[in-house]
């Protein structure tokens, strides 16, 4: 649950939920709200799919169309590798605005600990733990911001369910932000990874993918409110770092060194989320490989690493980049999994799935296409 919702809350959901707080203000609540329905109705189907049947999202793929599965995991495992890119720039960031170090060198110190959290003895358990206590402290912290700013709450309960403004593409950009590319499989095969699989699990794994994304619901609500009150006093946020200055804005010096640990917990949960699913995918791509999963681990971010450190890319871009590619992955595999849920019965043990369920699923796919559109502009625009 932790695992999905802190592979999602990254560098990249802390800079779109503030930029579009800042042009939307309270009408923002209702591209939330949406965006966590669509979330749900995604989450529910590909977890549910991948829990009953056993089976890793690239196995099933596989099973439906030869080779199918293998596409999937080489472009999710392409998109986790340049978004975690991104993650450890924002690690970097991180640890500038906490203590000062130069972003390159706590991009290197984060890589560092997520390795050494993969290498101990039980390195499941470590990870879990790690990813747990550091979005607790993420959600703390942005609560406490969120609190002292004084937002107008009235205001964006109103439009939560009445807006002033509805913004589709704030809400499709929210969707892929939250379950796109590798972050859609972070937990279902962290789940089936801990042996909960099956249709005896099914309420499990159900209440599991519906909390990972209200968890990551939660967090952008208050990151919303938190940039929405300094918003709302007539605050300009800096263009180059706007998430910092809001903090700063709210609570001062205290607050730019909170922004500081809460985008270095972020990124360095999605180094961890992001390394984790993407190696999930490749581990399956040859025999053997699934016993070399913890280099396979460490060797997937020290590349990300290197080329953040030798490319010289701003981590503007690279999070723009990224955000993109990865919304051209989600129809794919969701498509797969509904293939199964309405298709392969066989796959799911004779479970029966829910119609309604696969019906939600059917909708939020439609949504993802769109994304999918969208994202070519995005790319386009980014090397145009």
């Amino acid at each position: 649950m932790f695992l999905m919702a802190t592979s999602a809350i990254g560098p990249g959901f802390i800079t779109q939920t503030t930029q579009f707080t800042a042009q939307l203000g309270a009408a923002f609540a209702f591209a939330i709200l949406v965006s966590v329905l669509v979330d749900v109705a995604l989450q529910l189907n590909v977890w549910r799919v991948i829990g009953v049947s056993g089976l890793r999202a690239q196995e099933l793929g596989n099973r439906v169309a030869p080779g199918l599965g293998h596409l999937l995991a080489l472009i999710v495992a392409v998109g986790g590798l340049v978004f975690n890119v991104g993650n450890v720039a924002g690690a970097g960031l991180g640890l500038d605005a906490l203590l000062g170090l130069p972003p390159k060198w706590g991009g290197a110190l984060s890589a560092a600990l997520a390795i050494g959290i993969f290498l101990s003895r039980r390195a499941g358990v470590a990870m879990d733990r790690a990813v747990v206590a550091l979005g607790f402290l993420m959600i703390a912290l942005t609560g406490y911001v969120a609190l002292i700013s004084d937002p107008p709450v009235g205001a964006a309960l109103r439009n939560a369910v009445l807006p002033d403004t509805i913004d589709f593409l704030a809400i499709t950009t929210l969707v892929g932000g939250t379950v796109g590319g590798y972050i859609t499989y972070a937990g279902a095969h962290r789940l089936v990874d801990a042996g909960v699989r099956g249709a005896a699990n099914v309420e499990e794994i159900a209440r599991a993918s519906v909390v990972g994304v209200l968890v990551t619901g939660v967090m952008r609500a208050l990151l919303f409110l938190a940039v929405l009150g300094v918003v709302a006093a007539g605050v300009q946020l800096a263009a180059e770092n706007p998430t910092a200055s809001a903090f700063q804005a709210a609570a001062g010096e205290f607050g730019l060194r909170a922004f500081g640990l809460v985008l270095w917990a972020a990124a360095l949960t999605s180094v961890i989320g992001a390394s984790y699913t993407s190696v999930s995918f490749l581990a399956s791509l040859r025999p053997g490989l699934e016993r070399r999963r913890t280099a396979l681990v460490v060797s997937f971010i020290v590349v990300s690493t290197l080329v953040f450190l030798f490319a010289g890319a701003a981590p503007v871009p690279l999070l723009i980049f990224a955000g993109a590619f990865n919304g051209l992955i989600l129809p794919v595999g969701v498509a797969v999994m509904l293939w199964v849920a309405l298709r392969r019965p066989d796959l799911l043990g004779g479970y029966r799935y829910p119609r309604w369920l696969a019906a939600i699923g059917v909708a939020g796919w439609l949504v993802t296409i769109y994304l999918g559109w969208r994202s070519l502009g995005s790319l386009g625009r980014l090397f145009g």
